[in-house]
């Protein structure tokens, strides 16, 4: 009998009802290290959209960004129900990150050229260590053997397949990605059927408003970027103010729209489960895009932006609007309260609107403005207990 010790412990599943579980640090440093891949990515689509290179550039950046979504949701789900924090984990999760900088690293190229050699590569070495960590639980929980082993060759399977894609000629390139994106979507589901994960609701309801966080507040560091080489240019800071202030509130707007209501409640089955997860793909993409449209709405001001008006003002606003649809779908009917849709829904009309404004990028901070207060405003009515009568 192994006796558990720092160096190594039985990967057994953690209690999906365990008390005060929240994320640990090591986690909190997988999110920081996989956000410079975000930042890599959005900044090559940033890039793309101010040369001109619409079309090119959007599904570059749709495929890239799935591979660092993807691979941060596999590690976030498996911590969740089965993190020893022991040394092996542990050297395992830093492998990972080792990855995810490679990845980082090979994503301007990728989407850029769609030369996705660097990026399979990091891609692959993540991937390959959550097929460890999968074995390593398969041999500690009998229980649910059968789904981790399934996750484990489901995992390689695809794996190798993504190897060999790189050999594939290039007209292959787009079909054969597509293809593999879909087996990598469905391991889940079929993995899951041989016996649920104790994945733990409250904590995986954390580890994406934290990863939120982080996603966000790298648009606001981005975008400060962009100002202050805006600034060493001849614009003057009165041109530039409506997109400060307008970036501002819209960024500040959609972090009060995500953390409005709680989801923990929502994730009480698989189902649910796989919707939430899948859909931050959108969340995610979306709220890392908008730091992109306001650099390429400042690129537009300094005449460096080879786009249309319309289409510059759509790079902006199109991310805000989807980052607000996505997020009332996800968390629709997750609390007992909350705003009627027809106020989501005519705040994505309003934003989707000001795309044809004079000064979109403050119209759009105006708009999320107003629908965070009528949100807030309804949520609060619809909340607040009835009067009694007896006592009146």
């Amino acid at each position: 009998m192994t006796h558990p010790t720092p160096w190594h412990r039985p990967m057994l599943p953690r209690p999906s009802t365990e008390r005060h579980r929240t994320a640990t640090v090591l986690e909190l440093f997988f999110d920081l290290c996989f956000v410079t891949a975000v930042a890599q990515t959005a900044a090559a689509f940033e890039h793309e959209l101010a040369a001109g290179k619409l079309g090119h550039g959007v599904l570059g950046y749709v495929l890239v960004f799935f591979a660092i979504w993807w691979a941060w949701m596999n590690f976030t789900w498996f911590a969740s129900a089965y993190d020893t924090d022991d040394v092996p984990y542990r050297l395992l999760t830093l492998l990972q990150i080792a990855g995810a900088l490679v990845l980082a690293a090979g994503a301007s190229k990728a989407l850029e050229e769609y030369d996705f050699t660097v990026i399979t590569y990091g891609y692959v070495v993540m991937r390959l260590a959550m097929v460890s960590q999968w074995l390593r639980a398969a041999r500690s929980d009998p229980e649910r053997r059968r789904t981790c082993l399934r996750y484990a060759a489901g995992i390689l399977v695809v794996q190798i397949g993504w190897v060999a894609r790189l050999w594939l000629p290039e007209d292959a390139g787009l079909p054969s990605f597509l293809v593999l994106v879909v087996a990598e979507l469905a391991v889940p589901a079929w993995a899951e059927r041989a016996g649920q994960t104790t994945w733990h609701p409250h904590h995986i309801a954390e580890r994406y408003g934290l990863f939120t966080l982080i996603v966000l507040g790298e648009s606001i560091t981005a975008a400060t970027a962009t100002v202050r080489a805006a600034l060493d240019t001849e614009v003057s800071l009165g041109d530039i103010a409506p997109l400060v202030v307008g970036g501002v509130l819209t960024v500040f707007a959609m972090w009060w729209l995500y953390f409005t209501q709680s989801a923990a409640g929502k994730l009480n089955s698989l189902g649910t489960a796989l919707r939430w997860g899948y859909g931050h793909y959108f969340v995610y993409a979306s709220a890392a895009a908008v730091a992109a449209g306001l650099a390429v709405e400042i690129a537009h001001l300094t005449g460096h932006a080879h786009l249309d008006r319309p289409v510059v003002a759509a790079a902006y606003t199109v991310p805000v609007a989807l980052y607000v649809a996505v997020l009332r779908l996800l968390h629709r009917g997750a609390v007992p309260f909350g705003a009627p849709d027809a106020i989501w829904a005519a705040g994505v009309l309003a934003v989707l609107a000001v795309t044809f404004t004079p000064s979109p990028v403050l119209a759009t901070g105006c708009v999320m403005s107003v629908l965070v207060a009528a949100v807030v405003t309804v949520t609060e009515r619809a909340g607040r207990p009835a009067r009694d009568p007896a006592r009146t």
